[in-house]
């Protein structure tokens, strides 16, 4: 008798749910500009070309460098994650100084009143058309823009490769 694992039946769960958002939110682009985006379901815009010879994909990452940026080739589909800290400072004018709040005062001798920070993270799986050499996969960043060219391959190597970003 085989054991199930609940994990894996969780996690292919959530796969199948973040696809099933994907396709949602795919279809409500065209039709209804101004449905509200789900959060993280598509923060990463993307494009995907393909010609005879390869499969490549653009993605937009405003904002991110490429050490925040993971690029993983895993079960058909190119997987695109990144995180990074985002910080946003309020600087009270003098009006709302005079409220008695003097704010934390840095060593500089500058003033914060208020100093928000947040962990922002992004990702997108996106499912490959077709075999690809996951060796020569390549990918580079240039200016808040992901590019992954994947070269087609034999049908014969599954496994997961994760991919450097240049």
């Amino acid at each position: 008798m085989t054991r199930r694992d609940p994990f894996d039946e969780i996690e292919e769960l959530l796969e199948r749910m973040g696809r099933e958002f994907e396709e949602l939110g795919g279809t409500l682009e065209g039709t209804a500009p101004e449905v509200p985006r789900l959060p993280g379901a598509r923060d990463v815009d993307i494009d995907v070309i393909e010609d005879d010879e390869s499969i490549v994909v653009v993605a937009d990452l405003p904002g991110f460098d490429a050490d925040d940026v993971d690029v993983e080739l895993r079960d058909n589909a190119l997987v695109i994650a990144g995180s990074r800290e985002e910080s946003t400072e309020f600087v009270a004018d003098e009006s709302e100084a005079d409220d008695g709040d003097d704010g934390d005062e840095t060593p500089d001798g500058v003033r914060y009143h208020r100093r928000e920070r947040r962990l922002r993270s992004v990702s997108r799986r996106v499912p490959i058309p077709r075999p690809v050499e996951v060796d020569a996969a390549t990918a580079s960043f240039d200016a808040g823009v992901l590019t992954v060219t994947l070269p087609d391959r034999s049908p014969d190597d599954d496994g997961g490769h994760t991919i450097d970003v240049n």
